[in-house]
């Protein structure tokens, strides 16, 4: 967040501003009990979502039985944090649902991809071939559960890209 960004978080009034919940445009930060002891935790939410982003634990007051009130930095400090959690997030999960091996093929370098599609009804898988060019060698239909690596890219190139079986037979 550059200095213009952090500025913008702490002028726009339109926005909540109080001892427990602060929000921007963007994220809206809430100071809940901790349900797992008798401290405090505080929970940021990206504008839209229902289910919080990230959750940590927060800072006892003065009192020691209340939560230290949000402020400003503390506040630009978990829009930072929150929103490096959602963007590692979100790289994990798209290196999960698309991955490469690269493997050596009768006439050069083979590129074996797997885009997994995350239907809730019918996951299920893309896995197709790809030369040095890009030019796409073959692709075929496979249970979204199928395992790439070295060992199974090679077979399906040594087979000539015939479907993989499926590994319940």
């Amino acid at each position: 967040m550059n200095e213009d960004n952090t500025q913008q978080a702490l002028d726009d009034s339109a926005f909540a501003q109080e001892p427990r919940l602060w929000q921007n445009e963007t994220w809206t930060a809430k100071v809940i009990k901790n349900e797992d002891d008798d401290g405090w935790a505080v929970a940021m939410f990206k504008d839209g979502e229902t289910e919080a982003a990230l959750i940590g634990p927060w800072t006892m007051g003065r009192d020691k039985k209340n939560p230290k009130p949000l402020d400003g930095n503390a506040f630009i400090t978990l829009v930072k944090t929150a929103s490096e959690f959602v963007r590692r997030s979100e790289q994990q999960l798209h290196a999960t649902l698309h991955q490469s091996v690269t493997v050596n093929g009768k006439t050069g370098r083979i590129t074996a991809l797997l885009d997994i599609v995350p239907d809730d009804d019918n996951p299920y898988a893309i896995l197709s071939a790809q030369d040095d060019g890009g030019d796409t060698l073959a692709e075929v239909r496979v249970e979204a559960g199928f395992k790439l690596n070295r060992n199974t890219a090679q077979a399906w190139v040594d087979a000539g890209f015939e479907k993989p079986k499926s590994p319940r037979g």
